[in-house]
């Protein structure tokens, strides 16, 4: 499995991928950081099908997925997910990061897309503690690679930075 999970620092929109994961608002709305730069690379497109889906579902509520074309970008898709707003915890933003990945992941696999890249969902504006969110999500995504080993080739975690690639590198050395 290891060789399954894959961690390295870069911009998500330059993956070449079935699949990038957006970490996204609610309304599905471009913000700021990761959400930005995918609707930058990818073009008119992704707002476009993001508008429809609005109209369609009211957007992308916390821990669930949708998925839009990749638009100009070199993917088939763009899993949007949104992500939780850190508030100390206890309000239920662990299970709703996890959900995150999963719903993702299980998104994904439903649409035949075997290499997904993810960046780190809600570290950034929304405030989640990198070192908590990174062992979340990796625990996440390794149970899913666990439990469908068949359905995916690669599963990226594309980190920004090189601070937040050492965080989910010591993450996934304490995990295993």
């Amino acid at each position: 499995m290891s060789e399954q999970l894959v961690l390295l620092q870069g911009d998500i929109t330059e993956q070449s991928v079935d699949a990038i994961v957006n970490a996204a608002n609610e309304e599905l709305v471009g913000g700021g950081g990761v959400d930005e730069a995918i609707h930058r690379a990818g073009g008119p497109a992704i707002s476009a099908e993001c508008e429809r889906l609005r109209s369609q579902q009211g957007g992308c509520p916390t821990g669930s997925a949708v998925m839009t074309t990749g638009g100009q970008m070199n993917v088939k898709a763009v899993i949007h997910t949104a992500g939780p707003v850190w508030d100390g915890g206890e309000a239920g933003e662990p299970e709703s990061l996890e959900a995150c990945y999963r719903n993702s992941m299980e998104l994904a696999r439903r649409h035949g897309l075997r290499t997904v890249a993810f960046p780190s969902i809600s570290t950034g504006v929304y405030g989640y503690p990198v070192n908590e969110a990174a062992e979340r999500a990796l625990k996440t995504v390794k149970a899913m690679l666990a439990k469908h080993p068949e359905s995916y080739d690669e599963v990226r975690f594309v980190l920004f930075s090189d601070d937040d690639l050492a965080t989910y590198k010591k993450a996934l050395d304490r995990i295993g």
